[in-house]
């Protein structure tokens, strides 16, 4: 009973973080970070490059932005029509720019950023906990399994199978699914640590995967 009331609490716990990730919409930056429609066709019109940096320039000036491009210009999104925050980026799956982008999730189908970094962080301690439950609870049936073939190998009378206790899995059936569930969690498992433990570095330098 215990371990069923384990095994259900992460679960219940892994899906709420699961659906949290998918169903967190993006955040785009603020209105104020969007041109007005007279900047816009200023900028536009103009087609000197250093005339167009200078205008972004002039614009940028009353905002919080620091981060600049490689040549020393202010960061603009010619599709959003947006100057772009610090660790914005421009999404070209979600087509629109994500605020603190840190990647787009093909297992979740949604971009991690500001609004949903920390439910992903949390289902990826969730999983990887999940994964580890699992691995450890089936593990005894998995040695079980092996000592038991090991005394039919070795026993006088090798026809004859010990009497399985109460409880206990005997069919090759049985046998299949363990160490596929075995194999299944030690595998996620071991690429999820990886994964949960780059993110936490990534959070105790305070910074993002782009």
């Amino acid at each position: 009973v215990a371990y069923l009331v384990v095994f259900h609490i992460l679960f219940v716990l892994f899906v709420w973080t699961y659906w949290k990730s998918v169903f967190t919409l993006p955040i785009q930056p603020g209105k104020k970070f969007h041109m007005s429609y007279a900047d816009q066709e200023r900028y536009e019109n103009e087609e000197r490059p250093e005339v167009q940096r200078q205008i972004l320039a002039e614009i940028a000036r009353k905002l919080p932005v620091y981060t600049r491009t490689g040549n020393g210009g202010i960061r603009f999104c010619d599709r959003c029509q947006l100057i772009k925050p610090d660790r914005c980026h421009h999404c070209s799956v979600c087509a629109m720019c994500v605020l603190k982008m840190d990647h787009h999730c093909p297992w979740v189908n949604n971009c991690i950023g500001f609004s949903n970094y920390k439910f992903f962080l949390l289902f990826l301690a969730y999983s990887l906990l999940y994964c580890l439950y699992i691995a450890a609870t089936v593990f005894k049936y998995f040695i079980k399994y092996w000592t038991v073939s090991h005394e039919i190998r070795h026993s006088p009378e090798p026809w004859r199978s010990p009497e399985p206790a109460c409880g206990e899995l005997t069919n090759g059936r049985s046998k299949f699914h363990i160490l596929f569930l075995l194999f299944v969690a030690i595998m996620f498992f071991v690429s999820l640590m990886f994964l949960f433990g780059y993110h936490c570095w990534l959070v105790s330098r305070n910074r993002s995967t782009l």
